[in-house]
Order: structure tokens, then C-alpha cells, then sequence
């Protein structure tokens, strides 16, 4: 048996070991396999694709238990007994600059939120960038000041970098990469496999804002709309939430392809259903409105500074209540549950009664978002 369905035996007594084993076998075997022969953009789209390409590339090459996980960021212990959350992310967003950010923004926010749904309080971030021959050097001032305004209002400093140059039409203008480190607070556990039937599922504010913002920011769309990325630190947000539901499962932030494959993921880790309300998602009507016109389900659209969580039925009413006490959850929402069935699958039940599977995507309808 795994360490990994071990883990989750020894969790609590919600299912038979026969039943367990059952569910991760089923997962396993709806793992999509990497069949292409080279790079493409579905590749780095965080659906189907990218899942193919991370286990039969990277999680094969560097396996070990932390790797595994296929969290948004790593919790390892340290000699002294604390616990450290790791976490990198690349940023590749065109436009650089969009309505409500930049993409010196998502660089501190994103790799930040990651953290954060480790469980960790962050503390200290590097950058490092990739800039093309002809940037301008105001240009990348601007975004180097979102960079530590972002990083000053969540209370991290930038303590180390590297900057590379490529000849023109390399690079297009400007990548970021950044790093983040934090610490666990002890006594603090989030897995999937802490997930039982039951728990309820949690969103902390609207979703889609982000990825519509950019997409209309492009200007390839005869659409206008006034929506603005969502882009922010959760960290505070989350510190209130767990304050209010110690017991809280699980946490992560929908960025890439969106509150849909985040779900689909939980459901095929834990071999559990993710049963979502329709009527409950809180999606602005400006956001719904672009999506239905460019024929994309808001669920597979990416956030940059909301998280899903998943809370205890008898936790649930404080943890909305601490989510929409501060600023950025005044929209938080219960839009869901955990069941048994059907096995790691998501599912939402419509305004009309029936119900629909919520599938992981090939790719992503809006490339290069974040």
C-alpha cells in the first residue's frame, strides 16, 4: 500500500479499506497519459494536458514524497521542529498591465497565495526575471514598483533575485519568476486527505474576474466590459478563515483553469464527489455576461486572489461569517459539498434540477492569464 493511501486510511474511520483502495485505483487509472511528442500550449493550460505532461516528465524525473503531493507549494520539516512551505511560480501574462493589476501584481500575489494555501504564513520572496533586448527601462520600473508595493502590503520582503537578457522577439517584453518561503504554524494540517462526505466547499468571492480582465484587455474582442482582476494577497483572508474553522481541510487558490479543474483535482485525489449549486456560484453579471458571449463556462476562468475551501458542516457558518468580515470576502459563498459519489467526479446541480459533469479541460480557453 502507498504512504499516500496509508495517510489517508489512518485519517479517520469514513471508508473500508477495500473502498479506499478502490477510489485511488479509479484515479489512477482516469490519470490522462502523455501521448504527445512535443511542447505545445495545452501543455501549460493546468488541465488534462498539463496533468500528463507534470507526471510523465517531472514527477517521474525528481519523485519523491513532497513532489507527489502536486500541491502549489511543498511543506517541509525543519531541523528545529517548525514546518516551511516552499512555493515558485512563472508568470507569462500578456498584456503586462491590465485593468486592476500588472503582471508585477501577480507575481508577489500569486506565488504568496500559494503559500498561503499550505497553511503558511509567508515571509520572504525572490524574483527573478527575464527581460527582452529593447524593454523599456520605465516600463520595467512601473512594474518593479507594483512588485514591492504588493509585497509591502502583505508584509514580505524581496530578499534575493537574478535578471537575464534575451535578444529581441525572445522573450515578449517581460517574464517573472518568483519564489516564496513561509512558516506553518504548528499544529496546522491541510490535505486532501483530511476531506470526508459532508464537509462543505467554500468560495471567498466572485470568480472569473481575473481571466475575463485579461482577456478583454487584449483588445482581440468586440466586447466591452468594465471588470477588473481580482489580483490580491489572500494571506489575512485565510488567517481569519482558519481562526473561525480550525478544522478546515483544505485549501486552494483557482488560478489557472479556474474553480472547475481546482475541483476536479480534489475529487480525483480524495476519490470523492464535488457536488457544486449553480445557483449559488457568485459570478458578476459583467463577467457572466462576456463569458456566455464568448461561449466559456466561468468555472474554468482564473482567479488571482480568491481560494476554495473546504470546512467542516459544523464549521461552516463561522467561516462564512470571518470571510465576509474582512474586505476581499464580502462575496464568500457556500456553493457546495463532498459525497461518496460518483467517484472523483464533479457535478453541478443546475437551476433546473438536473445535473451536469464538470470535466477536467484539455486546455484552457485563455491562455497565458497569469
Amino acid at each position: 500500500m502507498s504512504d499516500h493511501v496509508a495517510e489517508y486510511l489512518a485519517s479517520g474511520p469514513s471508508f473500508r479499506e477495500s473502498q479506499v483502495i478502490e477510489r485511488i485505483e479509479t484515479f489512477r487509472k482516469r490519470r490522462p497519459r502523455l501521448r504527445d511528442t512535443v511542447v505545445t500550449l495545452a501543455h501549460g493550460a493546468g488541465g488534462k494536458a498539463s496533468a500528463a505532461l507534470v507526471d510523465a516528465v517531472f514527477v517521474e524525473a525528481f519523485r519523491n514524497p513532497y513532489l507527489e503531493a502536486l500541491g502549489d507549494g511543498a511543506v517541509v520539516a525543519m531541523p528545529g521542529g517548525q514546518r516551511m512551505a516552499m512555493s515558485t511560480d512563472s508568470f507569462v501574462v500578456q498584456p503586462l498591465r491590465f485593468p486592476g493589476g500588472s503582471i508585477g501584481h501577480l507575481a508577489i500575489h500569486g506565488t504568496l497565495n500559494d503559500l498561503a494555501m499550505a497553511g503558511a504564513v509567508p515571509s520572504w520572496i525572490t524574483a527573478a526575471f527575464v527581460l527582452e533586448e529593447g524593454f523599456p527601462i520605465a516600463e520595467l520600473r512601473e512594474i518593479v514598483a507594483d512588485m514591492a508595493a504588493a509585497a509591502l502590503a502583505a508584509g514580505v520582503q524581496i530578499v534575493t533575485g537574478d535578471t537575464k537578457v534575451v535578444p529581441r522577439g525572445a522573450a515578449d517584453g517581460m517574464f517573472i519568476t518568483t519564489a516564496g518561503v513561509g512558516i506553518v504554524p504548528a499544529g496546522r494540517e491541510l490535505s486532501p486527505h483530511s476531506v470526508r462526505p459532508g464537509d462543505r466547499v467554500l468560495v471567498s468571492g466572485t470568480i472569473g474576474d481575473h481571466g475575463m480582465a485579461v482577456m478583454l484587455a487584449r483588445g482581440d474582442l468586440a466586447i466591452e466590459a468594465d471588470i477588473h482582476s481580482d489580483t490580491a494577497a489572500v494571506s489575512e483572508l485565510v488567517e481569519r478563515l482558519l481562526e473561525a474553522a480550525p478544522s478546515t481541510r483544505w485549501l486552494r487558490d483557482p488560478t489557472r483553469g479556474g474553480v472547475g479543474t481546482v475541483c476536479n483535482e480534489l475529487a480525483q485525489a480524495t476519490g470523492l464527489a464535488v457536488v457544486l449549486e449553480e445557483d449559488r456560484l457568485p459570478i458578476k453579471p459583467e463577467v457572466g455576461g462576456a463569458c456566455e458571449m464568448l461561449g466559456i463556462d466561468p468555472l474554468y476562468v482564473a482567479n488571482e486572489g480568491k481560494f476554495l475551501a473546504v470546512v467542516d458542516p459544523d464549521e461552516a457558518e463561522n467561516a462564512l461569517a470571518a470571510l465576509r468580515s474582512h474586505p476581499d470576502g464580502q462575496d464568500a459563498t457556500e456553493i457546495g459539498h463532498i459525497a461518496d459519489e460518483p467517484v472523483a467526479t464533479v457535478v453541478v446541480r443546475t437551476g433546473f434540477g438536473g445535473t451536469r459533469i464538470v470535466d477536467m479541460l484539455v486546455g484552457d480557453p485563455l491562455p497565458r492569464i497569469c
